[in-house]
């Protein structure tokens, strides 16, 4: 596949920053916007100082080139302090999460990885992403956004500025771009033996009704690979579960690894 670069990638500060506390850092999903960890935002503050990448909508850029970048981002942000550093990856930053993880292994403490899109190219109807993409009429383009967004999200669990917030982070990425990126996620492979060299402690969160990606079935696939792993199911969860009303990351974090201590304090070294 051939490689174009625009802008560089680029973190987000959505809240302002707090550098007594661990780095949690969100890689998004296929829109590369970073705005849409926006309802969870106001409870992960309280743990965590939160950076969001960014990644322009003309960037064309390979896996490697994006591992790459978002490693030297990280370690830009982390600077001299050696912060704990949570490395969340949501669909195919999830993807992305991975090779940062396998490829820096020392950079951060904890993986959380939802609905990631690893498992992309094992499945025949998505697989067919890229074609149906490239082939639509431009004019045509901007409206399959509002076709796919039953599939991307259980709508009836999500607030109404947030779906559109949604939806204009899907109409963002020119459809070029799209072509390129679901190419990406159809490519994407790793080896077996590689996820079970990672040692840090993984979180798998997978929405039981996502439309989208048998996000379930990967997760239980995944943990059988990788060698410290907790998975969290979300019985009522889409794909998009991080906007929905009744999905809390800061609680699932909490619960699974206590975050926080009995009076609220954020513990800042890890357990």
């Amino acid at each position: 596949m051939m490689q174009e670069l625009s802008q560089k990638i680029h973190f987000l500060r959505p809240v302002p920053p707090k550098s007594d506390l661990p780095l949690l850092i969100f890689l998004p999903g296929m829109d590369g916007t970073g705005l849409l960890l926006r309802s969870q935002l106001s409870d992960l503050s309280k743990a965590f100082d939160i950076r969001c990448l960014s990644i322009p909508g003309e960037d064309m850029s390979s896996w490697d080139r994006l591992a790459e970048e978002t490693i030297t981002a990280i370690e830009i942000e982390r600077g001299s302090l050696r912060r704990p550093v949570y490395l969340c990856g949501e669909s195919f930053g999830g993807c992305l999460s991975l090779l940062v993880a396998l490829r820096a292994p020392e950079l951060a403490e904890r993986l959380i990885l939802i609905n990631p899109a690893s498992c992309f190219r094992q499945q025949p109807l998505v697989n067919l992403g890229p074609y149906v993409t490239r082939l639509l009429p431009k004019n045509i383009y901007p409206l399959s956004s509002l076709w796919l967004l039953p599939f991307l999200a259980a709508l009836e669990k999500i607030r109404t500025d947030d779906r559109q917030a949604l939806l204009d982070a899907m109409r963002s990425v020119p459809q070029r771009t799209s072509v390129w990126r679901l190419e990406l996620l159809r490519s994407f492979y790793v080896q077996p033996k590689e996820l079970e060299a990672l040692q840090l402690p993984v979180l798998l969160i997978a929405g039981a009704r996502d439309r989208l990606l048998h996000s379930v079935s990967h997760a239980k696939l995944l943990a059988k690979h990788i060698p410290n792993t907790n998975t969290v199911v979300l019985p009522r969860s889409g794909h998009a579960c991080l906007l929905e009303k009744e999905v809390n990351l800061y609680d699932i974090l909490n619960e699974q690894w206590g975050i926080a201590n009995k009076d609220g304090d954020v513990k800042m070294q890890m357990t």
